[in-house]
């Protein structure tokens, strides 16, 4: 099967139907990956993060590297200086290195930016980073020795995979997270290898890696890129993508408890754009099999009316930042690059299209925060079908849900607050020559809270429409029906008052496991959304 450039082989297993928190394998096994600097999908991204897979190197694109190299290699004997190759970076650039001294300034540039802090990433996105950063180099621009990509290959092979701390990026290169990466190469630095975090000295004997000797170029190669950046947006990128998956669930149990029409969907397949009829479409056939009870309103509120404007928009939106992420992974952001064997100057190391789109993104995922907090609100005021304030059922001594309602608005505030622009931020470093950056990976952070708080948002809303609709004597159908169960797995009707914080925690875990969005895109798939982002 043919995934993107890459080459997959598999084989399908039989998915798991358990709405519980058990791990699912998503994807059958895949027998290897083929790179050629195409750009990567979804789908082959999250098979070499799993480690499931062999990554190999096409042998055009390994052509188009040596080809690059050759280039480099001419302009060095010809005496010309190159930018990190001959000379130092950043404030150092008119620091020219003899050749006694490139082998001693190259190992240093790799070891000076391995200054990374925090937490580190989880031990998928720096496979994928890896991949990443090998793709890019088969374009043969970035004039880097097939030893260096060779090496990269070796650490997915082996599966020995460095720790590299989240902290130490400005978005301009992510020079402090790959050069956490391009110090391992050298045999220094920390991996993960066989579940344990080791020293990088202690682990390559066992494997069989030698120490890369960097040649002039290979350090900066190692480390001037976004390969991190680019593998972090798509990880957050494909999480919102199930967010939101789930989400339109969890709408869809509010609006039926809630008694709302359905005209409003039905007439956004007419009249709306083309995404806004897809979800009025995806709504009003989803909800087809379920016969509830409008309620005798008019007109509903806009958070129920506007679900295909809403949801509409952010699967749009999703989807065109996935594909703009995706393209950064097939394409060259060195500095320098060869191109027609002239070594040039290059400014491709701000991954300013990537930053701006996910900012994008961060302001369409509010408004989804804001659509789910309305709903939660109409739930838990009650009047809506007889609905009683708070969900109290007739009869109980209890406060309900209107504390629990406090939660949702501070999610959503959280959401909200993550939505401001970073990139047009001013920072000058390095002697005033570095006076741009984009800050991809602290606003690649803040979507990944952002999700975060939107699980959560989910696990509540679905708690309080299970409870209308179990007041209310519903029989759900389809969707609302498989995330009803869910719910009343974790969390019992609620009848006096009782903790709730370990059960919102317990279904946010369930509605986000691979078994449960297994069902729920099986149930009800958003055909071209799903298959994109590999759901």
């Amino acid at each position: 099967m043919r995934i993107g450039a890459c080459t997959i082989s598999c084989m399908m297993r039989r998915a798991d139907r358990s709405h519980a928190t058990q791990q699912l394998e998503k994807f059958p096994p895949v027998s290897g990956i083929v790179l050629d600097s195409q750009p990567l999908t979804f789908a082959a991204l999250d098979a070499i993060g799993s480690g499931r897979v062999s990554v190999s190197l096409s042998p055009a694109g390994m052509a188009r590297v040596r080809k690059g190299r050759e280039g480099v290699e001419t302009a060095i004997s010809r005496g010309e200086t190159i930018y990190g190759a001959n000379t130092g970076v950043g404030a150092m650039k008119d620091t020219d290195w003899s050749e006694d001294e490139i082998g001693t300034f190259n190992l240093g540039l790799v070891h000076a930016h391995h200054f990374g802090t925090g937490a580190p990433f989880p031990v998928p996105t720096v496979r994928k980073a890896i991949a990443i950063r090998i793709n890019t180099a088969l374009t043969g621009y970035a004039g880097c020795s097939p030893e260096l990509v060779e090496a990269f290959q070796a650490l997915l092979e082996k599966d020995v995979i460095p720790v590299v701390r989240r902290t130490g990026s400005i978005g301009c290169a992510d020079i402090g997270l790959m050069g956490q990466i391009g110090s391992v190469l050298t045999g220094v630095g920390e991996v993960y290898y066989q579940g344990l975090r080791r020293k990088t000295s202690d682990v390559f004997p066992e494997v069989g890696i030698a120490p890369i000797r960097l040649a002039p170029r290979d350090a900066l190669a190692s480390l001037s890129v976004n390969g991190v950046g680019y593998a972090a947006s798509a990880v957050a990128l494909r999480d919102a993508a199930k967010v939101l998956r789930v989400l339109m669930g969890t709408a869809l149990m509010s609006s039926a408890t809630l008694g709302a029409a359905r005209a409003p969907w039905r007439s956004a397949i007419t009249v709306g754009c083309a995404r806004q009829s897809e979800i009025g479409r995806w709504l009003t056939e989803t909800s087809g099999k379920w016969d509830w009870k409008d309620a005798s309103h008019v007109q509903d509120p806009l958070s129920l009316r506007m679900l295909p404007q809403i949801f509409g928009v952010a699967v749009a939106e999703i989807s065109r930042i996935g594909a703009v992420v995706l393209n950064a992974t097939g394409r060259s952001d060195d500095n320098p690059v060869v191109v027609d064997g002239e070594v040039l100057t290059s400014g491709g190391s701000l991954p300013l299209e990537v930053a701006i789109a996910i900012q994008a993104g961060q302001l369409i995922l509010a408004h989804v925060a804001r659509n789910i907090f309305n709903r939660c609100v109409l739930l838990a005021n009650g009047g809506r079908r007889g609905l009683p304030v708070n969900l109290v059922p007739s009869g109980a001594v209890a406060t309900g849900f209107g504390p629990a309602l406090k939660l949702v608005g501070d999610l959503y505030i959280r959401v909200l607050s993550m939505t401001s622009a970073l990139s047009p931020q001013s920072l000058v470093v390095a002697d005033g020559i570095e006076d741009e950056a984009a800050f991809l990976p602290l606003i690649v952070e803040r979507l990944e809270r952002q999700v975060e708080a939107l699980k959560r948002m989910a696990a509540l809303e679905a708690l309080f429409a299970a409870q209308g609709t179990d007041i209310l004597g519903d029989q759900p159908e389809g969707v609302a029906a498989l995330l009803h169960e869910v719910t009343r797995s974790h969390s019992a009707f609620y009848r006096s008052d009782r903790p709730l914080s370990s059960e919102v925690e317990a279904l946010e875990d369930d509605l986000a496991a691979p078994g449960t969005l297994a069902r729920l895109v099986a149930a009800a798939p958003l055909p071209v959304f799903d298959s994109f982002f590999a759901l």
